[in-house]
């Protein structure tokens, strides 16, 4: 992918190097890859192909040993931790392949915890349904059958699936101007991922967020403005953290 002049790019990479382990081709070597404001991009790759570690390359949770990495105008290179945590609360709602859900925490807590970190989300969410609670209930309500159970419960009590549901409101809740997605549907049957897939582009279309979705899955590749492949963006990598 190349850079474009014709819209701000929210997320820019230069020239990234990223190693794991010194000793090992454990890497991510990019050129230029860009991603404009607004834009709905499908990157597709192989387990193994690196995708996991770009996106956290991308969100900040590691630091390339080369290049730049600009991410809603800011250079996470060159910011402190607490200055990337603070980007990452405000803009960033990451969708992880892992959940990261609080077990000990209510399906409701869970949901509402980015906009207890985040002033700027939390105005959002109040804004659209007058509470922070009420617009997680909403959009809960999208992803579950009305009345299926109480959020109230932990999330300890869920199956994969319903804690995959969980962390997507939680990603989506206060309107991030950037929604970042790893496998966000690899634990829904068909109805859970039709019912998502309807919630998030809602979504993004109603806060104008962009979208870097990241799958090996390609059945709703159509859905997005562009696709591109992790051997395009990553040709030397030859396996994933």
């Amino acid at each position: 992918m190349t850079e474009s002049d014709s819209k701000s790019p929210i997320i820019r990479l230069k020239e990234v190097d990223f190693a794991w382990h010194a000793q090992a081709n454990l890497t991510i070597k990019s050129g230029n890859f860009c991603i404009e404001e607004h834009e709905h991009v499908f990157i597709r790759g192989a387990s193994g192909s690196g995708k996991s570690t770009l996106l956290n390359i991308i969100g900040g949770i590691v630091r390339p040993q080369r290049g730049q990495v600009e991410i809603v105008g800011q250079d996470f290179c060159q910011l402190k931790e607490l200055q990337r945590d603070r980007v990452r609360a405000d803009h960033i709602g990451f969708i992880f392949q892992q959940f990261n859900l609080i077990p000990y925490l209510s399906i409701l807590e869970n949901v509402t915890l980015p906009c207890r970190f985040s002033k700027l989300r939390r105005d959002n969410a109040i804004e659209r349904s007058g509470s922070v609670n009420e617009e997680a209930i909403y959009l809960l309500s999208r992803l579950y059958a009305k009345g299926q159970f109480s959020f109230q419960r932990t999330t300890s009590e869920l199956s994969v699936g319903q804690q995959q549901r969980v962390a997507a409101a939680r990603a989506l809740i206060g309107q991030p101007q950037l929604i970042i997605a790893d496998e966000p549907t690899s634990s829904l049957d068909y109805d859970a991922r039709e019912a998502f897939m309807d919630l998030l582009f809602d979504e993004i279309k109603l806060s104008g967020s962009t979208l870097l979705y990241v799958s090996h899955d390609p059945t709703h590749q159509h859905l997005f403005d562009r696709v591109a492949d992790m051997s395009v963006i990553n040709p030397q990598n030859e396996t994933d953290i």
